[in-house]
């Protein structure tokens, strides 16, 4: 699961993309979102699978980022041993940690359970989950002594996304799903059923100090 790299929301490499990947691309930019969370397009890998499609977002409280990750929608039209299928969605989520919290021992089992749940909340089958939870703690010294001891969470996950009609997965609630992972890490209370408060994609960010 490495970190994404490669041209900006990049569909493929050349030529038109195969209408299954390009079905799941509109899916996920037509989709309905908390308006806390604020989602750009983002460079696609070049050598994870021939089509690849990648996705940034950010949990925003004024101008605090509480949480930030990255989606990445792969696809292979031969389909892949390793996925047990044709599309692959790989993610990476970061939020800082209150004190307390990263102490907890089973913060890690906590976190991927996030992730699962979010998926399973929303009804989605998925196949071949893999990845990992990482806590990170840095502490400060010399000139930057005055900085409190800081830790961050870090969730790497990738899983096949069941295939609908026309061997397409409904990129949409998966992209939802990831929304509520980014959402419950951030600290945020549960989206209510129907808020008519969620937006469409594409948003755009404005510059911020990140």
């Amino acid at each position: 699961m490495d970190e994404p790299k490669g041209t900006e929301g990049g569909l493929g490499h050349g030529g038109a993309p195969p209408l299954p990947f390009q079905a799941a691309v509109d899916a996920l930019r037509g989709a309905r979102l908390r308006p806390q969370i604020e989602v750009d397009p983002a460079p696609a890998p070049k050598r994870l699978a021939p089509h690849a499609y990648a996705l940034e977002a950010a949990v925003v409280d004024g101008e605090q980022d509480l949480a930030d990750g990255r989606l990445v929608l792969l696809y292979d039209p031969a389909g892949h041993e390793a996925w047990r299928g044709a599309f692959r969605l790989v993610t990476l989520v970061r939020a800082e940690l209150e004190p307390e919290m990263a102490a907890d021992p089973l913060l890690p089992e906590v976190c991927w359970s996030w992730l699962t749940g979010a998926l399973a909340a929303r009804g989605l089958a998925c196949g071949e989950p893999s990845g990992t939870v990482t806590r990170a703690s840095s502490h400060y010294f010399g000139g930057l002594a005055e900085r409190p001891a800081a830790s961050q969470i870090e969730i790497r996950a990738s899983w096949t996304p069941r295939e609908g009609l026309g061997g397409v997965p409904d990129t949409a609630a998966h992209l939802a799903a990831w929304c509520d992972l980014l959402a419950q890490v951030a600290g945020l209370p549960p989206a209510a059923p129907g808020d008519a408060s969620v937006v469409t994609l594409p948003q755009r960010r404005g510059p911020q100090s990140r």
